[in-house]
């Protein structure tokens, strides 16, 4: 995406049919079957024309758990890594009121410094203490990307420390907006990559030890490669924040503050899907303040719940594709679930049809994302799962 325009015209309010233009054009891109770097950027170059900004940051995560699963820089952050392990420390830490994960849940799925401060002047922001005083930004506008009580991501827009803060009438737009972001970053876990470069790395599951200042003090073998992996994509940083969200993860359990241990699933640029999980280390005399993060290929069941989401089913649908992925004939199925063999046959054509496959044997292959499928016959790998192609 091309910098913001930072001229004085380029900042006047919006008109209504602009902002229609915009909405418009998001919501045919989120149904135009991009890649989500390809989504991203030109879903950026529209929304600029409404709300001018001078950077933008783009979080994607995983649905299940909300966890980071890659980062999106633009404009004047593009390349600016060197922060990424503080900015998720306080996101995933102690997440406040603008924490992507608290504004999933909130009735409105935007939020602007500039507004907030004018509301609780008294109150400690992320912004004010570390967006800042950190890139010198003046003010933050948020918006959590999400369908029903589903999200996907969510993006964070800049301008400029002299230049005018977002409005109310911003956060309103970009709050409208958050549906279509959603279905776009959705969609685009479902892209087929015309190119594929598969990783040569043939080794167990990963693993990086992290101490308690939050930067690696350990990498095994292979881990390096991963991480490498994790950042091909254009505009896509280092994978410095996921890690460090699943560390705050981590730290949270050890402080008895959730009883989940975090964990997130990644699709990589090769188009492979990786699983992150972290665990908080304890030595003879108890918590050493250590994290262990372990990076693995992920297995079928971690990936199908994720690729089901992603092509959006009703429950019925996804009780119908369960049984036929387990191999289930559509008799079986409509005894299992009480319908009819017709009945089953039209949710079938109905995944058939989201899925954009012809066949239950396209709808399996899809579903594994062609990446087990086609390796079933391959030879396992010292590490115990199938050796790269």
């Amino acid at each position: 995406m091309a910098q913001a325009d930072r001229s004085t015209d380029n900042w006047r309010v919006p008109t209504a049919l602009t902002l229609r233009r915009v909405q418009g054009d998001v919501a045919v891109l989120a149904s135009a079957g991009l890649d989500t770097a390809s989504f991203i950027e030109e879903f950026l170059t529209s929304v600029s024309r409404a709300i001018p900004h001078v950077a933008a940051c783009v979080g994607t995560l995983d649905p299940a758990t909300h966890l980071l699963t890659g980062t999106y820089k633009y404009g004047d952050l593009y390349g600016n890594d060197d922060h990424d392990i503080e900015w998720a420390q306080i996101e995933y830490g102690d997440p406040d009121g603008s924490s992507f994960i608290e504004l999933l849940g909130r009735e409105v799925a935007a939020w602007a410094d500039s507004q907030a401060l004018e509301r609780n002047p008294d109150r400690t922001m992320r912004t004010r203490d570390f967006i800042k005083p950190t890139y010198g930004f003046g003010d933050e506008l948020r918006m959590a990307a999400r369908q029903g009580t589903v999200g996907w991501g969510g993006i964070a827009l800049y301008r400029g420390s002299h230049e005018a803060p977002f409005s109310q009438a911003d956060i309103d737009f970009v709050a409208t907006l958050s549906t279509g972001f959603a279905a776009g970053l959705r969609s685009g876990l479902l892209v087929r990559l015309e190119e594929r470069h598969p990783s040569d790395t043939t080794f167990g599951p990963a693993v990086v030890i992290v101490g308690g200042d939050g930067w690696a003090k350990q990498v095994s073998a292979g881990a390096e490669a991963l991480l490498r992996e994790m950042s091909q994509e254009r505009n896509h940083a280092s994978p410095d924040a996921t890690i460090a969200g699943l560390v705050a993860g981590a730290r949270r359990y050890a402080a008895g503050l959730t009883s989940i241990l975090p964990r997130t699933r990644v699709r990589v640029h090769s188009g492979r899907w990786l699983v992150l999980h972290a665990s908080p280390l304890t030595g003879a005399k108890g918590d050493t303040g250590d994290v262990v993060v372990t990076i693995e290929e992920a297995r079928p069941p971690e990936i199908v719940p994720l690729l089901v989401a992603a092509f959006e089913l009703t429950p019925r649908e996804r009780d119908v594709t369960q049984l036929v992925v387990q191999g289930v004939e559509t008799k079986q199925i409509a005894e299992a679930l009480h319908m009819s063999r017709y009945t089953v046959q039209d949710h079938l054509k109905s995944v058939f049809e989201k899925a954009d496959v012809r066949s239950r044997r396209e709808l399996i292959s899809r579903i594994y994302f062609d990446q087990y499928a086609p390796r079933m016959n391959s030879e396992l790998a010292p590490s115990g799962w199938f050796a790269s192609p």
